[in-house]
């Protein structure tokens, strides 16, 4: 689970917000500040990976305790001047969301957020570029289908693909998705490699006691198939 300490003055905007974050699947809420000073004793002391950081807080700037939070930050503030966008993004904030924003607006961000913790976490393996880039691209595009869609292929088969990866109670084969879908497998292949390509799906291998092994595709959130 992605554990995270939602940042708000306001008492309903930050009960809102946190609302809307334990309703994203694989996501939890481990602590919710009023202040900046209540914000950085909070993370020293729950850890969290992520921080929903206002700008607007009583006692300091949101954006002047971001790098003391040992944690990730995305910004969830009214504040869209230039100047602090732009300090923010030096201060290594990773997504900038203004409000007012729909519960939508936040859980594309959370998701795609959790592809890219998906892909940088575990182990301390060295990345190669193609790896890096595609976790940068990853964590800024949001929940965004169509952007990603190749030249002849299906907006809907995307996200009917995407659904059935993500709904799954466990990692899935392309005949697992074919077979639910009635598409041929040989379709389903082609979207599900294109999700892997693009990083919005991890994938393991089953070996089997004969022929080759299958392919396993798990949204990020998704524990492992045994």
């Amino acid at each position: 689970m992605i554990r995270v300490l939602v940042v708000d003055d306001d008492f309903r905007v930050a009960d809102v917000h946190a609302r809307y974050v334990r309703r994203v699947p694989g996501f939890e809420v481990v602590g919710v500040a009023h202040t900046a000073a209540e914000a950085v004793e909070l993370a020293e002391r729950l850890r969290p990976h992520l921080a929903l950081l206002d700008q607007y807080l009583p006692d300091s700037p949101g954006m002047s305790i971001a790098p003391r939070l040992g944690c990730d930050v995305i910004m969830l503030t009214a504040a869209a001047e230039r100047a602090v966008v732009r300090e923010a993004l030096r201060r290594g904030v990773v997504n900038y969301l203004v409000k007012p924003f729909s519960e939508t607006d936040l859980a594309e961000r959370l998701r795609a957020y959790a592809r890219f913790h998906g892909q940088l976490g575990g182990d301390q393996h060295t990345l190669d570029q193609s790896e890096i880039d595609r976790a940068v691209r990853v964590l800024h595009e949001g929940d965004r289908v169509d952007a990603a869609i190749r030249k002849g292929r299906s907006s809907q088969t995307a996200h009917l693909v995407i659904d059935a990866v993500r709904t799954a109670a466990e990692p899935v084969t392309a005949a697992d998705v074919a077979a639910r879908l009635g598409l041929s497998r040989a379709t389903a292949q082609r979207y599900l490699s294109d999700l892997a390509a693009d990083g919005r799906v991890t994938v393991g291998l089953r070996y089997g006691t004969t022929g080759r092994p299958e392919h396993l595709y798990r949204w990020p959130t998704q524990p492992p198939r045994s």
